[in-house]
């Protein structure tokens, strides 16, 4: 029997939204692929931890969604989820298990701000209080060298591709402070 509740499905709405959730499911090792005609013709690819992404804007593009979540495969797919289609789509979806709607991280993603180590909250905090990198590794006492690798190696953790998405996301999975 397929395990359809382990597979993600997610509705966004714009390309970068779902830019956002494939990083996120590559990182936790799914392997995307554009389109949503499964290559395999094994009915069960749960097993594959392939996850299909693309536009739905027919009917026909909407039923390979369908098909392929029922296979066991994973959904990014961008659509208005206020159209008919859309509405249509996340019904559909959610008669297999449920269904996210635009980037927010699955419920049980475990928060990439505990793998952090303490130097690279250190560097992250003072950038989002608008210290330069160099700036913030002097106060930390690091050499520029060393904050650079390790806000890339935050970068990389949190999936993001630049220094402020970094930032952003840190600040969003850490939560106000007292």
């Amino acid at each position: 029997m397929t395990r359809q509740s382990d597979a993600p499905r997610h509705v966004v709405a714009t390309p970068a939204d779902a830019d956002t959730v494939l990083r996120r499911l590559i990182r936790d090792g799914w392997v995307a692929r554009d389109g949503f005609a499964l290559p395999d013709p094994a009915w069960d690819v749960s097993g594959n931890r392939l996850v299909l992404h693309g536009r739905i804007t027919d009917p026909e593009a909407l039923q390979l969604a369908v098909l392929a979540a029922a296979r066991g495969a994973g959904i990014v797919a961008i659509c208005d989820a206020e159209s008919p289609l859309g509405r249509a789509l996340i019904d559909d979806l959610a008669r297999l298990g449920p269904v996210r709607q635009g980037p927010a991280p699955e419920p049980n993603d475990h928060s990439a701000v505990a793998d952090l180590v303490p130097e690279q909250r250190a560097l992250l905090d003072r950038l989002a209080a608008g210290d330069t990198i160099a700036a913030a590794a002097a106060a930390e006492f690091l050499s520029l060298r060393t904050a650079n690798r390790r806000i890339a190696e935050a970068r990389q953790l949190f999936g993001v591709r630049t220094t402020r998405e970094a930032v952003l996301a840190y600040l969003r999975q850490r939560g106000p402070q007292p």
